[in-house]
C-alpha cells in the first residue's frame, strides 16, 4: 500500500495504524490514489519517554538494539510492469540483550525524512514482522510490500529509501530513517524478427524489433526513444552471443539494421538499460541459413 501513515506500538509488539486503502481494495485508477504523508512515527512507550517496565534493569533502559542490515527485495531494484502488482520483502537484521521482538519498516521517497509533507511511501501488508533469530540476542525479521504500478508515477523511477525499526523484548527500539535504498525501475520490453526465413548464404537479412517500457502515468506500454540496443548472433550449437553492431532505436523504440547472412544462428537484441529502466533481452530469433 501507498499510504499516508502513522505507526505505533501495540501490546509490546510494533503494529501500524494507517490512514489508507486497505490491501484488499487496490486502486483502480491514478485518481484513486490518495494525498500522501506521513507524520511522526511513535513506536513504542520506551521511545517515547513513557515509562518502562518495572523488571527493566538500568543498563538495559539504556541500552538500545542494533539494526546491523536492512535488505529490500534481495537487493534487486524493485521492476514494475503497467498492471501487475509486485510483491517484495524488506528483511531487518538487528540485535540486543534481551532478544528482538518485532520491527518495522516504509519505503519512502519525496521528502527530507517521513515526516515531511512531500514523503509518501508503502507500508507492509503484515501488522507484525515475521522473525526468526538467529542467537538469543540477533534476529532477522521480514515484512512484505505489495507495489502497485496503480500508485505510481513515471517521476517515481529513482531511488527511494527504506525507514526500518526493531523492538526488543524489553521494550526498547531503533529507528533509521534511510537504512537502506532500492531503486524502483519501469519493466522494459524488447522484440526481434529476422527475416526471411530460410536465407541464402552472403543474402540480406533485415532484423527488427522494438523497445518499450510501462508508463506509470498511462498504465500502458510506450516505446523507449532514442536508446542504444545491440545486435547479438548465436551459431546454432553454441551458448554465447556476440556483438555484431549497436543500433539506435527511432522515437517509437522502433529498431533495424541489416546484415549478411553467413551461417545458422540466433539474431537478437540486447538493452543494456538505464537507472529507471533495467536491461532485457529479446529471445533469439532463427534463421536458417542455406
Amino acid at each position: 500500500m501507498r499510504i499516508r501513515a502513522t505507526v505505533a506500538a501495540v501490546s509490546g509488539a510494533l503494529a501500524l495504524t494507517a490512514l489508507a486503502v486497505p490491501a484488499s481494495q487496490a486502486a483502480q485508477t491514478h485518481d484513486d490514489r490518495p494525498a500522501l504523508k506521513l507524520p511522526t512515527a511513535s513506536w513504542a512507550q520506551g521511545a517515547s519517554g513513557a515509562p518502562k517496565a518495572d523488571n527493566r534493569s538500568a543498563r538495559a533502559a539504556q541500552a538500545a538494539p542494533v539494526i546491523s542490515k536492512t535488505v529490500v527485495n534481495g537487493g534487486k531494484p524493485i521492476v514494475v510492469g503497467t498492471t501487475v502488482a509486485k510483491k517484495v520483502s524488506v528483511s531487518i537484521t538487528a540485535s540486543d540483550d534481551s532478544g528482538i521482538e518485532d520491527a518495522f519498516a516504509l519505503i519512502w521517497t519525496g521528502g527530507s525524512d517521513i515526516n515531511d509533507e512531500n514523503s509518501y511511501g508503502f507500508v507492509p501488508e503484515e501488522e507484525a514482522a515475521t522473525c526468526k533469530a538467529a542467537s538469543a540476542t540477533t534476529s532477522t525479521c521480514t515484512l512484505t510490500f505489495v507495489i502497485d504500478p496503480l500508485l505510481l508515477w513515471n517521476t517515481d523511477a529513482k531511488t527511494w529509501k527504506v525507514y526500518s525499526a526493531a523492538l526488543s523484548k524489553d521494550v526498547e527500539v531503533v529507528e533509521k530513517q534511510s537504512a537502506a535504498t532500492v531503486k524502483f525501475q519501469r519493466l522494459s520490453r524488447l522484440t526481434v524478427n529476422a527475416a526471411p526465413e530460410p536465407v541464402k548464404k552472403g543474402k540480406t537479412i533485415t532484423v527488427t524489433g522494438k523497445l518499450d517500457r510501462a508508463n506509470w502515468d498511462t498504465n500502458k506500454y510506450a516505446g523507449y526513444a532514442s536508446q542504444p540496443v545491440k545486435l547479438q548472433f548465436r551459431k546454432k550449437n553454441s551458448n554465447t552471443y556476440t556483438t555484431v553492431k549497436t543500433v539506435k532505436g527511432t522515437n517509437t523504440g522502433a529498431l533495424k539494421t541489416t546484415v549478411k547472412a553467413a551461417q545458422d544462428g540466433y539474431w537478437r537484441w540486447s538493452f543494456a538499460g538505464t537507472a529507471t529502466t533495467p536491461a532485457v533481452n529479446a529471445t533469439g530469433d532463427f534463421v536458417d541459413v542455406k
